[in-house]
């Protein structure tokens, strides 16, 4: 029994709706036939994908409910509310980090042997509940440096521009947070914060010319989203005018389906290739602008039983690379470079690196951990999994299956996308001894970078990826050493 279902049957969940959710996937792994089936399963709307019908204005109602029980002060008219699903009946791929606001990261590795990621198993990161939004009452202000403010409709959002969809592997900044030691602070996210999927939208650049906004280079576009309760933070975060102009969307669909509620309906930011912190969810206002969110102008009283309330939190003093001698972030007006990983080469310039561009990553999907596999009549198996590398393409993947002393080459296979979604590769494993064994999986990008090996110790005090090693940070942010995500699997006797 795997660490998950023993999880699971302490909880009491039985045969739970994930379990039978999962046992067909489990069986597709073993026979190797899982690596296929969700580009049709992403693309095509089948019934793997299982929401491709939703409106997504509401959770989806349960096939059956019981009967509503009058009670003696209701009338004949009156009935009782129908019980929404809960999230985990909503996700059966995912494994619930809390409740409200909604976070739940994918349950099993086998999540990652497929090209696109079913909705049931894409994780879900919310800071505050996920509010109800009627689609025909919502509207994105479009405001600061341009011709004419405007307040757009969905309507006119999605009918008066052209539509696009780009594959993106969108990865919360804090997935893997639970490796760090000593332990940080905020959801523990383990490998399942990742996933790839398809989104339709259109394109941002298209409504900033159309209504004239200043879309030079060292201009930003500030996203602001719309779910926070009254008096509380705004999520909002500056993306660099470059970028916006390049390929990002305001996304309506995932997968070929209106975004559920939890993923932002009725309409998102989609940065491809960066941290999922910059794709805001449930956007309201789009504001041009000189500089990233900064300084006091956009700091706004509340209620006053509520205090002070900020625009500027989650750009400035959340997601960065802040290790344990610093009291905060460097606050920037702007940076001479958003990579992150090359950010994170020039802290002279900046102190403490943004989450934008996701860093090189794989993970291994097969052999799951502590899974008993048996090699094949030719005595090989096979290792597969995904890597990706935000902007960038992967170059190349190694596979140890000795805990990194020894590496071989993998190879790709699958679709061939934009470089934002992630790669599947392959690694046939020749003569496994019996018994236990640790695989690690290694990518390289197209610049070079590699994956370190492991997570450094707060006492030595790095702010980049030197020495072998990812910088341990006070918020567990953009964690990408492979030993953290190695497996242990035990290799039957033929």
């Amino acid at each position: 029994m795997s660490q998950q279902d023993q999880r699971d049957s302490s909880r009491g969940d039985g045969d739970s709706i994930r379990d039978r959710f999962l046992a067909r996937r489990r069986f597709l792994m073993l026979s190797g036939s899982v690596a296929g089936v969700g580009v049709l399963a992403g693309c095509g709307g089948t019934t793997e994908e299982g929401t491709a019908t939703e409106t997504d204005t509401e959770a989806p109602t349960p096939t059956s409910q019981p009967e509503p029980t009058a009670t003696e002060t209701e009338t004949e008219t009156e009935t009782a509310e129908p019980e929404q699903p809960s999230l985990a009946e909503r996700y059966p791929g995912l494994r619930i980090l809390s409740p409200e606001p909604e976070n739940a990261e994918a349950a099993e590795r086998a999540t990652y042997g497929d090209y696109i990621t079913p909705r049931e198993e894409h994780y879900i990161r919310n800071h505050y509940p996920t509010p109800d939004i009627e689609e025909s009452e919502w509207a994105v202000s479009l405001t600061g440096l341009v011709d004419s403010e405007i307040d757009l409709s969905m309507e006119e959002i999605k009918r008066s521009f052209s539509t696009e969809s780009i594959t993106h592997t969108m990865q919360c900044a804090g997935n893997g947070r639970s490796y760090f030691e000593p332990q940080v602070g905020g959801n523990q996210w383990t490998f399942g914060a990742v996933g790839n999927t398809v989104w339709t939208g259109t394109p941002v650049s298209e409504i900033l010319e159309y209504y004239g906004a200043e879309t030079s280079d060292g201009y930003f576009l500030t996203v602001m989203g719309g779910e926070h309760p009254e008096g509380e933070d705004v999520f909002t975060r500056s993306i660099p005018m470059e970028k916006v102009m390049d390929d990002t969307l305001l996304a309506y669909n995932m997968n070929g389906a209106p975004l559920a509620s939890d993923h932002g309906f009725p309409v998102r930011l989609l940065v491809p290739g960066w941290f999922g912190c910059n794709n805001i969810k449930w956007v309201n206002r789009m504001h041009v602008m000189e500089t990233m969110v900064i300084g006091d102008e956009w700091e706004e009283p509340g209620a006053p039983e509520d205090g002070q309330r900020t625009y500027t939190h989650w750009q400035q003093y959340s997601y960065r690379v802040v290790p344990e001698e610093d009291t905060r972030a460097e606050h920037y007006e702007d940076i001479p470079v958003y990579d992150t990983r090359e950010q994170m080469e020039r802290t002279d310039e900046i102190r403490n690196a943004y989450m934008y561009d996701q860093v090189e990553k794989s993970i291994i999907a097969y052999p799951g951990e502590e899974q008993t596999v048996t090699p094949s009549p030719s005595g090989t198996i096979e290792v597969i999994g995904v890597a990706w590398a935000g902007d960038d393409a992967v170059e190349s993947v190694e596979v140890s299956t000795d805990g990194g002393e020894t590496w071989g080459d993998a190879e790709f296979f699958g679709p061939v996308g934009e470089a934002t979604g992630w790669r599947q590769f392959r690694y046939v494993w020749e003569n496994p001894e019996p018994g236990e064994h640790m695989l690690a999986s290694r990518a390289t990008d197209e610049r070079g970078y590699a994956q370190p090996a492991t997570i450094s110790a707060p006492e030595d005090q790095i702010r980049g990826i030197e020495n072998d090693m990812y910088p341990w940070n006070q918020g567990g942010y953009g964690e990408n050493a492979y030993e953290s995500l190695a497996v242990t699997c035990t290799v039957e006797e033929q």
